[in-house]
């Protein structure tokens, strides 16, 4: 099947019967599905998910929302945002992506998954909404791009997007917390009008989707800025920078630049996780510095953090000290920084971007040391060239696998490229299966008294994972 064709010829009989999530889920899958790489910026839209948000009542209102955009740290940041809602008393619904073990990890009640009932009933709305759908396209053509001939319907994102929302009314939740999935002005999560907007760090990625410049990237996720509504930014290039300030202006929408309002002091990094003060610059937040800790290791994650207390501060202003305490203590995300196996200490991580590789790194050889096991594996796309300068220097065996199936990947290529920038000192290895290569790592580790970094893509972080957990 090439990239791009139906999965399914959308127009024909499409009944299903739904007596679980995993029914729910394996519907969806039937749609085109742009993660996958059936990706063209035609089916990147958001007339058809108004009309379906429409056809459903609009249940993206059924509850206030914080929505985060950007490159990096946007999943751990929406993570963070609804464990600190959920402790302060708030049945907070939870959007993140991709999911690492299964589906519902990007439908959730906080760091919980909702009561099965709840997706059983979501769905049965979801796919009578695809059917009210279908109904109306032979008559509104606006719903469907006239280009796409076989009658395109609504694709896997967008029917996973509704279905949070729905499951956040069926719950009948207090708040949202919903993190972009591409981009942010065309995203299917784009419908919101959230009470606040929080961008990331931003840097180049899906550069064939989003645009080849800081800028152009840094103008797609902009489109997530509401007319009035606060938005909370993390430190930027000043490329990116000037974007945003510009269509913060604009929308009349109030500016939290993170280094105008917190600062980070006294950070220490360990395996159980990582302790920081988080002091406030401006007036509205807490009256003193914050003692802080968070179950995962890094300092990318105290800047993480620090915007999701503003975030959840600003969209909730009655929020106090020990919510955000108990709320950073419960944070859960899988393969973020997340040791899962300990003789010999198995690390895996999503870092999939030259920056958050830095970050990773870093993080791995502070609390690790020097010259430990590499499993890498990244799509096809990706920056491999810069990821292995980065990555390189720091171990003395690499090996090279597959990241999963999700995702083209070329092996040999990414193999071609550590191996020519290895020294003598550093053993490169080529094991296209995961779970031989992760054999080998584990088998290495335990010979040699070396911790192992399994790093490069969420795909590959959950296939380790799923070997393992």
């Amino acid at each position: 099947m090439q990239h791009g064709q139906l999965l399914y010829n959308y127009g024909m009989d499409n009944s299903v019967s739904i007596n679980s999530s995993a029914d729910v889920f394996a519907w969806i899958a039937r749609f085109i599905n742009m993660e996958r790489g059936q990706n063209s910026f035609k089916n990147f839209r958001l007339d058809r998910m108004r009309v379906l948000a429409e056809i459903t009542g609009h249940p993206e209102t059924c509850a206030p929302a914080i929505h985060v955009a950007g490159s990096k740290g946007k999943g751990s940041v929406t993570g963070m945002i609804a464990a600190i809602l959920e402790a302060s008393g708030l049945r907070t619904a939870r959007y993140t992506s991709p999911d690492v073990m299964e589906k519902r990890e990007r439908i959730s009640l906080g760091n919980k998954f909702f009561e099965e009932s709840i997706y059983i009933e979501a769905g049965k709305e979801l796919v009578e909404a695809e059917k009210k759908l279908r109904n109306l396209s032979g008559s509104n053509a606006k719903l469907f791009d006239p280009a796409l001939e076989d009658g395109m319907g609504p694709t896997f994102f967008e029917l996973i997007t509704l279905y949070f929302f729905l499951c956040a009314r069926q719950a009948r939740c207090d708040a949202m917390a919903v993190e972009v999935g591409l981009g942010g002005r065309l995203d299917a999560t784009n419908i919101l009008d959230p009470l606040v907007s929080v961008i990331t760090l931003i840097e180049l990625e899906h550069t064939e989707t989003l645009g080849n410049t800081i800028a152009a990237i840094a103008g797609e996720k902009a489109g997530i800025i509401k007319q009035g509504r606060p938005l909370i930014l993390a430190w930027e290039e000043d490329e990116a920078l000037a974007v945003f300030q510009k269509q913060a202006a604009e929308k009349k929408s109030e500016l939290f630049y993170f280094p105008e309002t917190v600062e980070i002091d006294d950070a220490e990094i360990s395996k159980g996780g990582t302790r920081f003060t988080l002091r406030f610059l401006r007036e509205g937040f807490f009256d003193r510095p914050l003692k802080l800790f968070i179950p995962v290791p890094g300092a990318v994650q105290a800047r993480n953090a620090a915007l999701a207390i503003i975030a959840a501060k600003t969209a909730f202003p009655k929020i106090e000290e020990e919510a955000v305490q108990q709320g950073l203590e419960k944070f859960i995300l899988p393969a973020r920084f997340e040791k899962i196996h300990e003789s010999p200490e198995l690390v895996i991580d999503g870092a999939h971007t030259p920056r958050s590789m830095e970050q990773c790194v870093l993080t791995f050889h502070t609390i690790y040391g020097e010259g430990g096991v590499l499993i890498f594996g990244c799509a096809a796309g990706k920056n491999a060239e810069a990821m292995a300068d980065t990555l390189v220097p720091h171990f003395s065996c690499i090996i090279i696998t597959t990241p999963g199936t999700f995702k083209k990947s070329s092996v040999e290529d990414v193999y071609k490229t550590f191996k020519e920038k290895a020294g003598a000192n550093t053993e490169v290895l080529l094991i296209r299966e995961t779970k031989q290569a992760m054999a080998q790592a584990l088998r290495l580790g335990q010979e040699r008294g070396l911790p192992v970094l399994g790093t490069g893509s969420f795909y590959l972080a959950a296939e380790i994972r799923q070997g393992l957990v």
